[in-house]
């Protein structure tokens, strides 16, 4: 089975934070970072060189691989902030859609800033949930 690359490292997260050029994309990964915690309630660690994850879950799968990855994360790409969703949410695509401006993959969603989101209707509404679900449904993948 191969390994997965991406794992928990001991790196500072601020330290990833301090990297990022664009002024409005930082304070919105700060904003980010806040949320996050207070949803979930751990503490942020960088994953890799560039996903901020919270919590982890360990997984199976016969067809590649397994390994540890967080509960939820999220990386702020120069081209975007993605947020992880890690059970995915193909059940959950209205509440997706009332989120506003964003595009979504599998588990992912994209974000151009923070702005163009109602984030503080996640804190608001039962979707802060999709941050927090342990996705036990996933972790013996066949």
């Amino acid at each position: 089975m191969a390994e997965i690359k991406t794992k928990v490292t001991n790196a500072n997260v601020q330290e990833l934070l301090s990297t990022i050029e664009s002024e409005s994309k930082l304070k919105d990964s700060l904003k980010l970072l806040e949320l996050f915690e207070q949803i979930t309630g751990e503490k942020a660690q960088l994953w890799g060189s560039g996903i901020i994850g919270f919590g982890q879950y360990h997984y199976e799968s016969t067809r590649s691989s397994q390994g540890d990855w967080p509960l939820t994360a999220f990386s702020p790409r120069r081209q975007n902030l993605t947020i992880y969703i890690m059970p995915g949410f193909a059940d959950y695509q209205e509440l997706v859609d009332k989120l506003g401006k964003c595009k979504t993959s599998l588990s992912c969603i994209y974000i151009n800033k923070l702005g163009y989101i109602d984030y503080l209707w996640i804190l608001k509404h039962p979707m802060n949930t999709l941050l927090i679900i342990k996705p036990v449904e996933y972790i013996s993948l066949s």
